[in-house]
């Protein structure tokens, strides 16, 4: 009996809960300027699910961001730099997340622990914490591939059209707009700061701070070097690249020595012991041992 009012209570603080919350998404709320401009911004690139989430927890960012404090929301500020804004996620846009996310979790969480569900309940924790960091980190790992990937060949086109004349400054952005992706994304909001005054050096030098990729830092000290030091530019370009791609291919040797011993485990742990089983059992069945004369029956 007690069981069946729990449950009863829970379903109806469910319904309660769903209808108020389609009243306050339907609501008119009056949001501060800045959290309605970053409501619109990358409002096309989302999905509408990601759409919808943001509008229904865009009242509540502030005080995410609150509970959160200037330290660790000038980190988050730096992480989404890194993962270049996916699907135009802003802090404002983070902190609405989090706080849906956050809800459902701790909500499927109780539910979970009433229930006699702990695992389910841990989990559900685990995603209220967490689901949000998830997209963050995969997508810093994504673009740093990508444009650890592009670098090299960017540089050997940019010195081709370097050699054939033109400065350095036009070639930049004549390759630029050749390519598409993070790193096309990164030259052009370099070539728009140099276009608005900011000296070449700082414009890098911002570059670099927007990017967590030793080849990008590599890339824009031997080009600050090179500028010092009065190297022709094409030389200096032809050189990166070389010395990225020695790089990859050091990397790639160092992932497969790391490959191989787990792979050995895998092997020796799971597919050895499992082979030997079938092998052993195939050798009874076929052999037409009868196993109940054997254990006595």
């Amino acid at each position: 009996m007690g069981t069946g009012i729990l449950l009863a209570l829970l379903c109806a603080l469910s319904v309660a809960g769903v209808c108020g919350g389609l009243a306050l998404y339907r609501r008119e709320a009056k949001l501060p300027p800045d959290l309605a401009l970053s409501l619109e911004v990358g409002a096309r690139r989302t999905t509408a699910v990601g759409s919808a989430v943001d509008r229904t927890g865009m009242r509540y960012a502030p005080l995410v961001l609150r509970l959160m404090g200037p330290e660790r929301v000038s980190r988050l500020r730096r992480r989404i730099d890194l993962a270049g804004n996916p699907g135009g996620l802003t802090v404002d846009r983070y902190a609405a997340r989090r706080a849906v996310y956050g809800a459902l979790g701790l909500f499927g969480a109780l539910v979970m622990f009433l229930r006699g569900q702990p695992l389910l309940g841990v989990l559900m924790v685990l995603f209220a914490c967490f689901w949000t960091e998830v997209g963050i980190r995969s997508a810093i790992r994504q673009r740093k591939d990508t444009i650890e990937r592009t670098l090299p060949d960017f540089l050997d086109v940019l010195a081709v059209v370097v050699s054939a004349g033109l400065g350095f400054r036009q070639a930049l952005d004549r390759v630029a707009d050749r390519y598409e992706g993070p790193w096309a994304d990164e030259l052009r909001i370099t070539l728009r700061q140099m276009d608005m005054g900011v000296s070449r050096r700082t414009a890098f030098e911002e570059l670099r701070k927007r990017n967590d990729s030793e080849q990008v830092a590599q890339f824009v000290t031997a080009l600050q070097q090179g500028e010092e030091l009065g190297a022709p530019i094409v030389d200096t370009l032809i050189q990166i690249a070389d010395d990225m791609r020695r790089t990859d291919a050091q990397n790639a040797r160092r992932r497969a020595a790391r490959a191989v011993p787990k792979a050995t485990m895998v092997v020796t742990t799971f597919m050895v012991p499992a082979t030997m089983i079938l092998l052993i059992a195939g050798f009874f069945l076929g052999s037409g041992t009868d196993f109940g004369s054997l254990m006595g029956k």
